[in-house]
């Protein structure tokens, strides 16, 4: 627990309904950690995206830019339930729970920390919020339609942001400089956005097409957690 965890879970008790909203909330979040909150680090990287993808949306970038914004909107609204939840002591799914454990760990490098949030939120959260963004409005998530195409057309920017965070964020926690050569910069190498992305859509398609077997979507969204949560703490074993 950090000093400020209550104003953390104060930033996150309104529910965004804007990008706008987004920001403010990630904006208020960051103004809050300290350095040495793992936590940090994530959500700064989580508000440069945030602010990228706000950008492509007011400049009408996207064949659907409201569709791409109402998702954006979904998709933050499980980071920041993960805040709530975590911070408050109610149950959190494990894949965001790995990194709350460790947000304090000084040998444990920033961009760990980041990545670790990127994965538990797109490999996790992203096929949920799509789920319910299509459900909103009663299309399904299918291959070939404008709507992925304006989502894949993402990836690029999300990219280049996620790249740049690797060459700013490469140090320990509290800004000590990494080894030379490190296990790290394999695992990260072998990380792709595009790839990721993909799989959620995948099974944001899955979970669409099990909507009439609540459980079955139960059970799988449980083992999604569980393998996301593995691949969490593989990204947060510290740097020796």
């Amino acid at each position: 627990m950090f000093p400020y965890d209550p104003t953390l879970v104060e930033a996150v008790q309104t529910r965004p309904q804007s990008v706008a909203d987004v920001v403010q909330i990630l904006e208020t979040i960051d103004a809050a950690c300290a350095d040495g909150d793992g936590l940090k680090w994530f959500n700064w990287l989580y508000l440069h995206v945030t602010l990228a993808v706000q950008a492509q949306v007011n400049s009408g970038g996207f064949t659907d830019s409201a569709w791409i914004a109402a998702l954006d909107v979904r998709f933050a609204r499980f980071y920041l339930g993960a805040i709530k939840t975590s911070l408050s002591g109610e149950l959190t799914p494990g894949c965001w729970q790995a990194l709350f454990d460790q947000r304090s760990q000084p040998m444990t490098a920033r961009i760990q920390f980041a990545m670790s949030g990127i994965n538990a939120h797109i490999n996790h959260d992203l096929p949920q919020a799509i789920l319910v963004t299509c459900q909103d409005s009663a299309n399904a998530p299918e291959h070939g339609t404008a709507r992925y195409d304006d989502y894949t057309a993402l990836n690029s920017t999300l990219d280049a942001q996620i790249n740049a965070a690797k060459r700013t964020l490469n140090v320990r926690l509290l800004g000590d400089a990494l080894p030379s050569f490190s296990p790290l910069e394999n695992t990260l190498a072998a990380w792709s956005v595009a790839a990721a992305r993909e799989s959620a859509w995948n099974n944001a398609e899955l979970l669409w097409h099990l909507a009439d077997a609540p459980l079955v979507s139960t059970k799988f969204l449980g083992s999604l957690d569980g393998l996301t949560a593995l691949a969490s703490k593989t990204l947060l074993v510290p740097i020796p």
